[in-house]
């Protein structure tokens, strides 16, 4: 599939998950834009694979933006703005730094947070941050503790008129999206959903970099909680293969066990009894290697994210090397069964996870910058369950 395909495939989706709990709201408060100037977007993580994908997505489907890419490394910053064109620039600014962050966040409308990874962050520096700025917020967070942590922020980010959505991606985001169409869509024709699974399927790292490597490590070192019947268990980080057919392109792979926030937010949010989630890679032996690591390392290594970041450093150039022939083909592939017998499928496949990522948290944003979301913290499918009860 193509860019463009990705556009028709992924956009629509993204924006109605990312559309507003309440009728629009579009006053100074929520977005600081001025009619009178165009919108400035801040992307944290810019020089990153996933950040700088966002910013490219971002100029190709709405040149007149201003894009501000935000990053540490000013040379490498400044070469990728440059190519961006005239209405991009590089702003250096450390997420760690919250007087640095505020600094950045001035005059800005949007901020972009793909600076992962965000498995052991202890605090919501770029949110809070942004609240306090009164600047819209989304993020590609991937963590259950994280997203949880930034939803916690909702009151606060609702008083201050500041609109922010938290797991923002491609999947997270689109896929959470996904799985709210097709449980909306069951419950539309008096059908209880039952079952809800993900499975996803990336090609290496999809050529994400050290952060997705890192972030699959520290995902090692943490329970996969997932629910049954209503009940939440936990389970080993990389167990329960399943062999899944993603469809053309991509067929059959084995998929496993990890702890991704859609399953709890989807569990508490959209209501099924029962979810988990699974991934999986290629070529196979990475599966082997990630079942090993998961095995024989100790569980307080694979949660150190220090000695995580030096492992990855170790190993990063057989991976980019491995990733070369791999290719970044992407798929996700969300079923629900429900009570009556009825199952229904959702599937996306790309042939670039770096694309597709770039235009599904592009989206997200531009649906924000639009004024279709409402102040408060919210998830991809938080929103839209908001959505169908108004249509009611």
């Amino acid at each position: 599939m193509a860019a463009m395909g990705m556009v028709r495939a992924c956009a629509p989706p993204a924006a109605v998950g990312a559309a507003s709990a309440a009728p629009s709201t579009r006053d100074a408060a929520q977005t600081k834009r001025s009619s009178s100037r165009t919108a400035r977007v801040l992307v944290l993580g810019g020089t990153g694979r996933v950040g700088g994908s966002t910013a490219a997505a971002l100029s190709k489907l709405r040149p007149d933006l201003s894009i501000l890419v935000g990053g540490r490394n000013r040379e490498k910053g400044e070469s990728f703005a440059a190519k961006l064109g005239e209405h991009t620039e590089f702003v250096q600014v450390d997420t760690r730094n919250a007087t640095m962050l505020e600094k950045a966040l001035q005059g800005v409308d949007l901020v972009v947070h793909t600076a992962g990874p965000f498995q052991r962050a202890e605090e919501c520096t770029v949110l809070q941050a942004a609240i306090s700025t009164k600047t819209a917020y989304i993020d590609v967070c991937d963590d259950t503790d994280y997203s949880w942590r930034a939803k916690g922020f909702h009151e606060q980010a609702k008083a201050a008129g500041v609109p922010a959505i938290t797991t923002a991606g491609i999947y997270p985001g689109v896929s959470n999206v996904m799985a709210a169409e097709l449980v909306h869509a069951a419950r539309s024709e008096n059908n209880e959903p039952e079952r809800l699974r993900f499975f996803y399927y990336t090609a290496g790292t999809g050529g994400a970099g050290p952060t997705i490597l890192t972030t699959s490590f520290l995902l090692l070192g943490e329970d996969v909680i997932a629910y049954n019947k209503g009940e939440e268990i936990k389970l080993k980080p990389y167990s329960g293969a399943l062999n899944i057919d993603f469809g053309k392109g991509v067929r059959k792979k084995n998929v496993y066990l990890l702890n991704l926030p859609e399953v709890k937010s989807a569990f508490k949010i959209l209501g099924v009894p029962t979810v988990s989630a699974r991934f999986g890679t290629a070529p196979f032996f990475w599966n082997w290697g990630m079942q090993a690591f998961a095995n024989i390392l100790p569980v307080e290594l694979l949660r150190d994210k220090s000695k995580v970041q030096k492992l990855v450093e170790s190993i990063d150039p057989l991976v980019r090397a491995v990733d070369g022939i791999a290719g970044e083909r992407v798929s996700m592939r969300i079923d629900l069964e429900c009570s009556n017998g009825r199952n229904t499928v959702g599937l996306f496949t790309h042939k670039k996870l770096s694309v597709s990522v770039g235009y599904a948290t592009a989206a997200f944003a531009l649906s924000v910058l639009d004024g279709n979301t409402q102040p408060g913290v919210w998830f991809p499918e938080e929103v839209t369950t908001a959505i169908v009860e108004q249509k009611k």
